[in-house]
């Protein structure tokens, strides 16, 4: 069994694209979301409100050669990328193309721009706008494979397209790729474009926040007066690394993998299931060999949807009791799906690195049928830990749980 550590970690979010203006944005308590005065020709859509990146620019040295396969989504993974592999130092290493570095990344789905193509074809008859590259941007792998072209990787490449799950997956899985030593380096995480699609998606679940008029009020995590979801964009990455090549090239370390737990409920394609959101997590104590006394932080899923927050909680209850800290940095990005899994990790590590953690926005009567934890509220909380746990779920119950270890 190998060890594996993260050695390059970057991001692309609404609040910035480094962890000091994020964070930042965090204790000013400044949140992303903004209303969508653009989807108001959507008569039957009911809510307005989304976290979009709105100066997101493709990088200068970025030739049309390589923008022409890949979709806003993809654009936003490579960016993250680019940046996570310059923060490892192995942007311009040789050794990342000769089969030892692959990727495991992943969506909700492809660049929704694409789907309209096709529909209009299908409507009409027409295949206006088609190309060869119309289905690349839409395949639900677009991501992992733009990464893997872009950057001319030819490990492993590993799609994760499971909406909630997708960043959480693709770390998990590249995590047990190097573990049991079938290459030394991957690229791992996942990202989302925006689209009102999505947002349609949890509309019609009677799921989305209707605070159209105080976009910054919502979302509400673990809140008694939360009114639902609201969806967010961005993208996230890792680079993951076996310890002794990390070592033997002096690399810098943030923080060591050390438990992944994944697991479906098995029951229904959109109600969490508590018992197994609980067994996802001691998966990872299992595979992190931890009793759960020693995680000192939980990085909750927290979409702020009833349902979700209840379970997600009574399970995170169940297994650490009410000394567990917790809290959701969806209150200040949104949703943001497919990428959530990635950029919550992160944040996790930069929060276990400074001893410092975000509380949870918009989080004034914590909801008495969520769990008993020690919710975060208000303000930044300093706690020096060890271990601390990201937890994500999805559509098709799906469940994801990742251990991080400081690194000293």
């Amino acid at each position: 069994m190998k060890r594996v550590v993260v050695t390059g970690m970057a991001g692309i979010t609404a609040l910035g694209n480094d962890w000091d203006s994020i964070s930042g944005q965090f204790r000013a308590n400044r949140s992303g979301i903004r209303r969508m005065d653009e989807w108001d020709r959507f008569i039957e859509l009911n809510t307005r409100l989304a976290g979009p990146i709105d100066d997101f620019k493709v990088p200068s040295h970025w030739t049309r050669k390589q923008l022409r396969s890949m979709g806003r989504v993809s654009r936003l993974a490579v960016a993250a990328s680019e940046i996570a592999l310059r923060d490892a130092g192995l942007l311009d290493d040789p050794s990342i193309k000769d089969g030892r570095m692959g990727v495991a990344c992943g969506s909700s789905i492809g660049s929704t721009d694409e789907l309209k193509t096709f529909g209009t074809m299908l409507l009409n008859s027409l295949a206006e706008g088609l190309n060869a590259n119309t289905y690349v941007r839409m395949m639900p792998h677009t991501t992992a494979a733009n990464i893997s072209i872009f950057f001319g990787l030819t490990g492993r490449l590993i799609p994760t397209s499971s909406a909630c799950t997708s960043g959480s997956q693709g770390i998990g899985y590249a995590y047990e790729a190097i573990k049991f030593g079938r290459l030394p380096l991957m690229l791992a995480g996942g990202a989302e474009e925006l689209c009102p699609t999505e947002a349609m998606v949890f509309d019609a679940l009677y799921a989305t926040s209707l605070k159209n008029d105080a976009p910054h009020t919502s979302p509400r995590p673990y809140d008694l007066d939360r009114d639902g979801l609201v969806i967010g964009e961005g993208g996230g990455m890792l680079v993951l690394e076996e310890l002794e090549h990390a070592l033997a090239r002096g690399a810098h370390i943030y923080a060591e993998v050390v438990g992944f737990g994944s697991n479906a409920d098995g029951q229904h394609i959109t109600r969490p299931e508590q018992a197994t959101m609980r067994r996802a997590m001691e998966l990872a104590l299992e595979d992190a060999a931890l009793p759960p006394e020693a995680i000192g932080y939980v990085n909750g899923h927290g979409t702020a949807t009833e349902q979700g927050d209840i379970a997600e909680t009574q399970a995170t209850s169940s297994l650490f009791g009410p000394r567990m800290a917790i809290s959701s940095q969806k209150s200040f990005l949104g949703h943001t799906l497919g990428a959530c899994g990635a950029l919550e990790s992160w944040f996790s590590i930069e929060m276990m690195n400074r001893d410092s953690y975000v509380h949870t926005l918009n989080l004034d009567h914590i909801d008495p049928r969520c769990g008993e934890l020690d919710y975060l509220c208000g303000e930044f909380r300093q706690m020096q830990h060890e271990y601390v746990m990201n937890n994500n779920f999805a559509f098709g119950g799906v469940n994801t749980s990742l251990i991080f270890r400081r690194w000293s």
